[in-house]
């Protein structure tokens, strides 16, 4: 029967150690396509032109007159 030596071994000899492990972790990053960033900024401007045509001054009513 063999002997297991109680003495831990090093982190980076460990097979669930970050750097054994982030050898399957990798990321290919890409461009977001000109299209998904328009539909974005057409997000951002109906919400900024929501909230300052309708949202503003509804709340001013809320608060100034109470139901």
């Amino acid at each position: 029967m063999p002997e297991h030596s109680s003495q831990p071994t090093a982190p980076e000899e460990r097979p669930d150690s970050a750097r054994a492990e982030s050898r399957f972790h990798t990321y290919v990053s890409s461009r977001i396509p000109w299209y998904v960033r328009l539909i974005w900024l057409l997000f951002w401007i109906m919400a900024i032109y929501y909230v300052i045509r309708y949202l503003f001054p509804e709340l001013q009513t809320e608060i100034l007159t109470p139901p």
